[in-house]
């Protein structure tokens, strides 16, 4: 009786531990553009209408400085028994566009950014470190 309470006991700590939350996306992450290769840092926010949106704070090429505060995420809605945020448009500052994305954690804490046009099949993974705190542009 004591080893299964025991069990019962860790396994809904080990659950809880590991749940995810809708707002766990909220933050900071470092992403590489797939067509350029150059570097930025976007955050990730909740916006009024309840969904999450995306805009550029921090860009490695001074000259796309005016990108900076940019939204190019927008819509996304957690999906709780998929574990991800689902339905977003994503825009890539400078080209014409839109991709649908989805997102989710992989399990070392990178956020996976799935953006496609038309079918899931036709796009493409990025993933996205997380990132402490908000880069300060020079």
């Amino acid at each position: 009786m004591r080893k299964n309470l025991l069990f019962v006991i860790l396994f809904f700590s080990i659950t809880a531990l590991f749940a995810q939350k809708a707002d766990d996306i909220i933050g900071y992450y470092y992403s590489v553009d797939p067509f350029s290769k150059e570097g930025s840092q976007n955050y990730i926010y909740k916006a009024a209408d309840g969904t999450y949106e995306g805009r550029v704070t921090w860009v490695s090429n001074p000259a796309k400085k005016k990108f900076i505060n940019y939204v190019f995420l927008k819509g996304l809605k957690y999906n709780e028994k998929e574990k991800e945020w689902q339905n977003g448009t994503l825009t890539y500052p400078g080209k014409k566009g839109t991709y649908k994305t989805y997102m989710s954690f992989e399990p070392n804490g990178t956020l996976k950014v799935r953006g496609y046009w038309g079918v899931a099949m036709l796009g493409k993974t990025v993933y996205w470190p997380r990132e402490a705190k908000r880069r300060i542009q020079e």
